[in-house]
């Protein structure tokens, strides 16, 4: 029950703080320039970090008060950090959204984030795989700052259809939520189970808050702050559970639950990480800094083929949802049925993506003008 109530409470707020901000940038004209790789033709705000990031703030200060939450508040210091490392991600988000910060820039506050977390102690210590732990501490702290920050790249990458990363995100937070409360009741509980399932609830609530304003046509963009800010609590969630687990606990014979620790946030994450990696190949190849913005990213290649903007944001939802709930399965079925499941989801959502509705142009402004 105090999951609902502080999942409430994240929405409502960040309901009620989008509206606000909404009418101050109809207000003030706080409408950006379109840029050449942009999808919308419509100047929109991109303040919606700042609704996401209140809508979290107020969920946490109140699970604070309640005894619910009693063992992650025990020994406040992870949370805490995580809440200043979203502070620095939401002020250099919006910051980017302003005047344009270059991309060093944008990388040097993007790894002081991650450093805050990792050094209060959220760090990716051991791999559930064979018992392997890792002893330094510096190499836990380095890996920890590497895994934050591409993540969070690659949610900000994605971030080009009405409404895709907070579909994404509340897919696959879901799906990790389930995940770390069946931890957090068995033998592996631990307060860093704690964490990543009150972190899930909060940006959840918050993103459910958000998603009227997002749904296409947007009039509200989450902006590199949210994108920042969403990428940051989904790694942390991640980090919290898989890099926590006692090695020793888990048992070598059971082969799957064994590696779910660590292929069930990679299968949450799969369409930022795949658009993420891809990208940089990509503009390697051409001799572009992997920053450097393009219009070639799995959106824009939908939007290419025929599909609209609502049905290029739904087929990216279901490969999400069948890899991460698919991956999920085995925890709780046996491994054929689980296997089954993202066997068949997955040549659904093929079908689904090579079968564009031929009908739609290949304008992005009709197909804005279609999908509205």
């Amino acid at each position: 029950m105090g999951y609902v109530l502080v999942a409430g409470i994240a929405a409502a707020t960040a309901l009620a703080v989008a509206y606000v901000l909404l009418r101050l940038a109809e207000r003030y004209q706080w409408h950006p320039e379109i840029r050449p790789r942009d999808v919308h033709q419509t100047p929109t705000p991109r303040l919606g970090g700042i609704a996401v990031f209140a809508g979290m703030t107020t969920g946490v200060i109140v699970a604070s008060q309640l005894g619910y939450f009693d063992e992650v508040f025990a020994n406040p210091r992870a949370i805490i950090a995580v809440f200043v490392a979203a502070g620095i991600v939401l002020a250099l988000g919006v910051i980017d959204d302003v005047i344009d910060l270059d991309w060093l820039t944008k990388l040097s506050g993007q790894f002081l984030a991650a450093g805050v977390v990792a050094w209060q102690g959220v760090q990716i210590v051991s791999l559930p795989i064979g018992g392997l732990t890792l002893f330094s501490p510096t190499l836990s702290l380095i890996l920890t700052v590497l895994a934050i920050v591409v993540v969070m790249n690659a949610v900000n990458f994605i971030d080009g259809l009405d409404g895709l990363v907070v579909g994404v995100a509340l897919i696959s937070n879901g799906v990790f939520f389930l995940y770390s409360f069946v931890l957090s009741l068995g033998d592996q509980g631990a307060p860093y189970f704690g964490l990543a399932t009150i972190l899930t609830v909060l940006l959840a609530g918050a993103l459910v808050g958000f998603l009227p304003w997002n749904w296409n046509p947007a009039k509200l963009f989450l902006g590199d702050s949210g994108a920042l800010l969403v990428g940051l609590m989904m790694s942390v969630s991640a980090v919290s559970v898989t890099g926590q687990i006692d090695p020793g606990a888990v048992n070598p014979t059971q082969l799957l639950p064994a590696f779910l620790p660590v292929i069930l946030p990679l299968a949450v994450l799969i369409v930022p990480l795949l658009d993420f990696s891809l990208a940089v190949v990509r503009r390697l190849r051409r001799g572009m800094s992997p920053f450097d913005a393009d219009r070639a990213h799995l959106h824009h290649r939908l939007l290419d083929m025929g599909h609209t903007h609502r049905q290029a944001v739904l087929i990216l939802y279901s490969w999400t949802a069948v890899l991460a709930i698919g991956t999920l399965m085995f925890l709780f079925v046996a491994w054929y049925w689980a296997l089954a499941i993202i066997v068949l989801g997955l040549a659904g959502s093929t079908v689904v993506t090579l079968s564009p509705d031929n009908r739609s142009s290949h304008d992005p402004l009709k197909i804005d003008q279609e999908a509205s």
